[in-house]
């Protein structure tokens, strides 16, 4: 859902996206095909900054909730990833490398009812999602010498899980960021807690479904992100819950300076969340429509973001090709309504995907014919994967360089002939 349908689209796309779902449903293998000798495998690219990158998962128990999507079951539970700057160590000292997605939600992402097939169009079972690994190391300490490091929250698309951007995550984090990934329960495509207690998205359930129970579930699921994002804030605030972080990490954090980033409704995310919350002070939405498929009481689809925009600096960052006209609406009232520095670039021959790790590991999976090269252009498009990971990465550390350290390179004040594929829409 997040990749075909950009995110909340428009109601007939989503109709054919759940109904696409239950196609897939009964069609797993069982297990990932076997690699055939030679071909590439797929790996996230290394970190570009000057740290290398720790990382640390927590559960978060929000008592003053009931979960959005199942209120009989209790207080609503979150998990979040930390990515941070951490030294360069080697040998024994060097602690684990952390996987791509832990093994229980690897088999489910790539299952039939996973993201992996109903977002981006991999064959269920035909990829071995766990033989991707990050380049960050678990709980080790921050970076000597770390101080007053500016935090950024990630939200990833819908479906998606907060794994899916990893990529973009650590490039930031090795740069002198906090990242903190937020996982939408019963929204991202797999949610593992502790235990091994395995939380499945319940997108999949509105196959068929009228549109009113469409738009009522996207609303949900963007109250219910917003309200994760803001509950992710609060803890992080905590000096007792920072006190059991890795060494150094709770008290590197700089609250004061926050930005947020994500893509598709992650992205939509970003920017509700900033509308609502003023701790944010930055953020980017990579290619998420703001509306929704039927009108509110107001007589509008456009969320509030939308229609009312932010006073503080936002970079919307878009596609090209079938579909980047869903864009259209929303963030032209956006841009309207908004008062804070904004800029708008569109990646030339990217797709909704492009923004992901979709850019970094599906070129391989479909080398090794896990999915086919038309649902390959589907989901990254004509751009060169290669070229999409530097311009995404280029253009969010320029953005939060900026506006949360006060270091400006200038690639955000027009068309740059570093990277020719990003375009500025005025």
């Amino acid at each position: 859902m997040a990749v075909h349908e950009r995110g909340l689209r428009r109601r007939a796309v989503v109709a054919a996206t759940v109904l696409a779902v239950t196609a897939l449903l009964g069609t797993t293998t069982g297990r990932a095909e076997a690699r055939e000798p030679g071909t590439p495998r797929p790996a996230l690219p290394a970190p570009t900054g000057p740290y290398a990158v720790g990382t640390t998962t927590r559960h978060l128990v929000d008592t003053r909730r009931p979960d959005p999507w199942k209120p009989r079951e209790g207080a609503r539970e979150v998990m979040v990833g930390l990515f941070y700057p951490a030294d360069r160590v080697g040998g024994k000292d060097g602690g684990d490398t952390a996987p791509h997605m832990d093994a229980g939600s690897a088999a489910h992402f790539g299952s039939a009812r996973g993201a992996g097939s109903f977002n981006y169009g991999v064959r269920p079972d035909a990829a071995d999602w766990t033989s991707t690994r990050t380049h960050a190391r678990v709980d080790v300490p921050v970076a000597r010498g770390s101080r007053a490091l500016p935090v950024v929250l990630y939200s990833a698309g819908l479906g998606d899980p907060r794994t899916w951007n990893t990529g973009l995550v650590e490039d930031l984090a090795s740069r002198g960021y906090v990242v903190v990934t937020i996982d939408h329960t019963y929204d991202s495509s797999e949610v593992r807690f502790p235990g091994g207690r395995l939380a499945e998205s319940v997108l999949p359930t509105l196959a068929g479904a009228p549109v009113s129970e469409v738009d009522a579930a996207l609303r949900t699921s963007m109250k219910a992100r917003v309200d994760d994002t803001r509950f992710v804030l609060d803890t992080l605030g905590g000096a007792a819950w920072r006190q059991g972080l890795p060494r150094g990490l709770g008290h590197a954090m700089d609250l004061r300076r926050v930005g947020m980033a994500g893509q598709s409704a992650g992205g939509f995310t970003a920017a509700q969340t900033m509308h609502d919350d003023r701790r944010i002070m930055a953020g980017i939405n990579m290619d998420g429509q703001m509306e929704f498929p039927l009108p509110d009481d107001t007589g509008s689809t456009l969320s509030t973001v939308a229609r009312e925009g932010v006073d503080r600096p936002f970079l919307l960052l878009g596609s090209d090709g079938p579909g980047a006209e869903d864009n259209r609406a929303s963030w032209a009232s956006f841009r309207r309504h908004s008062t804070g520095w904004g800029a708008e670039m569109a990646m030339t021959g990217g797709a909704h995907g492009a923004y992901t790790d979709a850019a970094s590991l599906l070129p391989a999976f479909a080398r090794q014919g896990a999915l086919t090269e038309e649902d390959l252009r589907k989901d990254i498009g004509t751009v060169r994967p290669e070229r999409a990971v530097a311009a995404t990465r280029a253009y969010a550390v320029s953005f939060f360089d900026r506006f949360l350290k006060g270091r400006d390179d200038h690639l955000l004040d027009g068309p740059s002939p570093r990277f020719p594929e990003m375009r500025s829409e005025r």
